[in-house]
């Protein structure tokens, strides 16, 4: 894995990770703004594309949530395309963020705050809070203690793998030295590919399954 650095010299505050995360919300929103500007009723191929990546979220949410949870079809395309662009940074030599466990942490303590506030907004403080002590009242500690471990294990499971595969390809290309540039190819593929988008969809599933079982319980 390689060292986070600080982005502006002695700055300690934002890491090379979280610039390049900076970097890649303003690609999101450039390419979103480029793509969905003229839209069509007879769509040319580029607008097909955007239309089909739309439907397969859609689909993604409906089939996992219900058609009562549409309203996260926004946030749940964001959170996988942004997401996946992130893992997919080491292919073009850049600092992949998800190494960077404030990062990983702040998605972490968003999708916590999310899962809490739809619990609320669907079942009201009363109900909310009373859902702790179900099924029995002596399971409240657990409980509690379960919502608080989600967000830990999204944060974690996340960070651990993508620095699992910045400390395999970091070791590599160290021992290989100059000839390093043949041998990572199949490994950046696997762990910057496969393993990247695995762990995009895990997290991204997660994330629904617990803003649907917490609102329902």
């Amino acid at each position: 894995m390689e060292e986070i650095k600080p982005l502006f010299g002695n700055f300690k505050g934002i890491s090379t990770g979280i610039g390049v995360q900076w970097a890649i919300m303003i690609l999101v929103i450039l390419i979103a703004w480029l793509l969905t500007r003229n839209l069509n009723k007879v769509p040319d191929k580029k607008q097909s594309a955007v239309e089909i990546v739309v439907e397969a979220i859609n689909n993604l949410v409906k089939e996992n949530m219900g058609e009562s949870y549409k309203v996260f079809i926004p946030f749940v395309g964001t959170l996988a395309i942004f997401i996946l662009l992130m893992n997919f940074a080491g292919l073009v030599g850049a600092t992949v963020p998800t190494e960077d466990i404030s990062v990983t942490a702040g998605l972490a303590v968003i999708t916590f705050f999310l899962i809490q506030a739809t619990a609320i907004k669907r079942n009201g403080l009363v109900k909310y809070f009373t859902a702790f002590g179900k099924p029995m009242p002596f399971l409240l500690p657990i409980n509690i203690l379960e919502r608080f471990t989600t967000p830990l294990s999204l944060c974690l499971r996340l960070f651990g793998n993508m620095t699992a595969g910045g400390v395999v390809l970091g070791l590599v290309y160290k021992g290989m030295g100059h000839f390093a540039f043949v041998v990572p190819v199949p490994l950046h593929a696997f762990f910057d590919v496969f393993d990247g988008g695995l762990q995009m969809i895990v997290f991204v599933m997660l994330t629904m399954i617990n803003i649907k079982i917490t609102a329902e319980e």
